[in-house]
C-alpha cells in the first residue's frame, strides 16, 4: 500500500504573478521578502508590484538571512507582532529561506517562544498557528513552496531543526519562471542543485511511492539536462521555465517522502563550514548514488529511467555533470578532512533524514575508501 497527499493549489507559468491580487481576495496580509540591501532593488520593485495588486501590507518582514535561526525569527515574530491590524494570510516572496521564515511566522503567530519550545522538545505542536501562506518562488531549487516544513537554526547551539506541520503546507504556490530570470549564476547552480537533490533524494528513501518517483525521475532528468545550458545562458526565458517547473517537481516528489542522506549530510557543511545549501547537499549524489546501487529493484529501476541502464557510468556522468558546473564531488575540497568523513557519515545516517536512506553503511565507506 501507498499513499500521496499535496494540498497545494498551484499556479504555474509567465506572468502567474500578477494573480496575487486575486488569491488574496482582500485579505490583511503580511509580506515577507528580502531587504534587497544588495538585490539591486528586485526585491523592493516586486514589493511594489505586490502593493499594486493588493494594496499595502499590514506589515512587512524582511530581516530574511540564508539560514533563519533562532535570533532573526525572534526578530521576525516581533515585527509580525506589531501588524496595525491582524494578519489573515502570509505573502511569502522570495527564495527557501523566505519560505521558511514565513512557516514560523504561521506557526507563531508572533510569539517565536512557542515555536522554540515545540521545536527543541518536540510538544506543544497544538498551541502553533495556523495563518495560511501564498508562497511565490523566486529561485528555482527549494520546492518549498509545496512542502509542510520550515529548516530553522539555532546558530548559537550549532543545531538545525525541522518544524514540519500538517498546517504548514501553504494555501496556494504561484511559481512564475519570470521572477528568477534575474538570479546571478553561482545562485542558478546553487539552487538548481538543491532541485536535483530533492529529485533523488525521494528515490533512494524508503517513502517513496510511485507518484513521488514518476515526478522526481521528470525533474531530475530536466535539472540535468537544463542546468548546464541555463549556466551558460541566464537570459533564457525558456531554460528558466524548465527548471522552475523540475524544481516543482522535485518539491512534490520530497514533499511525501523528505529527503535523505545528501542532505543530512549537509547540515554539518552549511552550520560548521558555510557551505551554501544547494552544494552542500548535492556534492555527495554520486558516492550515495554508487553506495544505493542494487539495494532496491524499485529505486534502481528509476535511476535507470534517468541515467540509462548502466547505473555505475550513470554515477560518472553525474559526476562529470557536477565538475562541468564547477562543484567538486571530494568533500575535501567543501572543508571536510578525510579522517573526520567516516563519522560524519555515521552521524548523518543516525539522523532524521539518514533513516530515510535505502543504502547500507558499508557500501558507503567502500565508496569512501575508493
Amino acid at each position: 500500500m501507498w499513499r500521496y497527499r499535496n494540498p497545494v493549489d498551484v499556479k504555474f507559468g509567465a506572468g502567474v504573478f500578477e494573480t496575487l491580487g486575486k488569491v488574496l481576495a482582500g485579505r490583511a496580509y503580511c509580506l515577507v521578502t528580502y531587504d534587497d540591501a544588495n538585490g539591486g532593488g528586485v526585491f523592493a520593485d516586486l514589493a511594489r508590484r505586490v502593493v499594486a495588486q493588493a494594496g499595502a501590507p499590514a506589515v512587512t518582514v524582511s530581516n530574511i538571512g540564508p539560514n533563519p535561526d533562532f535570533v532573526g525569527l525572534t526578530e521576525s515574530c516581533r515585527t509580525y507582532a506589531a501588524a496595525k491590524q491582524s494578519v489573515e494570510a502570509i505573502v511569502a516572496l522570495g527564495g527557501g529561506s523566505v519560505m521558511d521564515a514565513a512557516k514560523v511566522l504561521a506557526a507563531a503567530s508572533g510569539d517565536f517562544e512557542t515555536v522554540r519550545r515545540h521545536l527543541v522538545g518536540g510538544k506543544d505542536g497544538e498551541a502553533l498557528g495556523r495563518t495560511p501562506i501564498i508562497a511565490i518562488p523566486t529561485t528555482a531549487g527549494t520546492g518549498s513552496e509545496v512542502t509542510s516544513w520550515a529548516t530553522v537554526w539555532d546558530t548559537g547551539a550549532m543545531k538545525k531543526y525541522s518544524l514540519a506541520r500538517e498546517t504548514l503546507y501553504p494555501e496556494a504556490a504561484l511559481v512564475d519562471p519570470l521572477l528568477t530570470l534575474g538570479l546571478p549564476r553561482a545562485i542558478t547552480i546553487s539552487t538548481g542543485l538543491d532541485a536535483l537533490s530533492h529529485a533523488l533524494e525521494s528515490i533512494w528513501n524508503v517513502n517513496a511511492n510511485p507518484v513521488s518517483s514518476s515526478l522526481a525521475e521528470v525533474a531530475a532528468r530536466e535539472v540535468i539536462e537544463a542546468l548546464p545550458l541555463l549556466a551558460d545562458d541566464l537570459r533564457s526565458e525558456a531554460l528558466r521555465t524548465r527548471l522552475a517547473r523540475a524544481s516543482l517537481l522535485a518539491g512534490l516528489a520530497f514533499s511525501n517522502t523528505r529527503t535523505a542522506l545528501a542532505h543530512s549530510l549537509s547540515y554539518h557543511l552549511t552550520l560548521h563550514h558555510g557551505v551554501p545549501h544547494g552544494i552542500a547537499c548535492s556534492f555527495s549524489l554520486p558516492m550515495v548514488m554508487r553506495a544505493v546501487a542494487g539495494c532496491d529493484a524499485a529505486c534502481d529501476a528509476s535511476l535507470r529511467r534517468i541515467f540509462g541502464n548502466d547505473l555505475p557510468a550513470g554515477a560518472a556522468r553525474l559526476e562529470s555533470f557536477l565538475k562541468k558546473l564547477g562543484i567538486s564531488p571530494d568533500a575535501t575540497a567543501h572543508g571536510i578532512a578525510a579522517r573526520d568523513w567516516a563519522r560524519l557519515v555515521d552521524d548523518a545516517l543516525a539522523g532524521d533524514r539518514g533513516r530515510n536512506f535505502i543504502g547500507r553503511r558499508e557500501a558507503l565507506l567502500a565508496e569512501m575508501a575508493a
